[in-house]
């Protein structure tokens, strides 16, 4: 999804969201999980350090809040021509997360492209109500959706979503 993003990024579109972030010097530990804030970042951790043996989830719930309420606050402030996000993961899947931001941008008729695994496929589908559309992951399906998607008009994109099996 990054490459997608970074493509209609350069063809002027406004973007916000959340997609996972690698760091470029690889050293993040297998669990470690940054996010990056879309349009221009910043990274932000939504992972713990819990110790040597921890068996606990590592997700740090108030880091994901603070994420997703920067995410949130930038489509509010500043618009956008689509919303993507990494996944629908186990807070949305739970009422939390970016769950709160999907249903801003599908009110405001922004459509939002979500990624959606088969552990949380039946959360997403009780939220989203029948309204989502699948793709096939692969990059030219998904980039020729978001284009179209992205120019609706809102009347067209109101209550669109789409997912991508993972």
């Amino acid at each position: 999804m990054s490459d997608v993003v970074a493509r209609l990024q350069g063809q002027g579109f406004r973007i916000v969201g959340a997609l996972r972030h690698v760091a470029v010097d690889g050293m993040a530990g297998h669990c470690d999980s940054d996010l990056w804030l879309l349009p221009d970042g910043p990274a932000a951790r939504i992972t713990q350090q819990l110790g040597p043996g921890a068996q606990a989830c590592r997700m740090d719930a108030g880091a994901m809040e603070e994420a997703a309420g920067l995410a949130s606050s930038r489509l509010s402030e500043q618009g956008a021509d689509l919303v993507v996000l990494n996944k629908f993961g186990v807070s949305e899947a739970e009422g939390r997360g970016f769950r709160a931001m999907i249903a801003d941008a599908l009110a405001q008729g922004v459509p939002v492209l979500i990624g959606v695994s088969q552990t949380h496929r039946a959360a997403f589908e009780r939220f989203a109500g029948g309204l989502s559309e699948d793709l096939r992951p692969d990059a030219e399906t998904v980039f020729d959706w978001c284009r179209k998607a992205a120019h609706r008009t809102p009347a067209q994109s109101q209550n669109s979503a789409m997912e991508i099996p993972k």
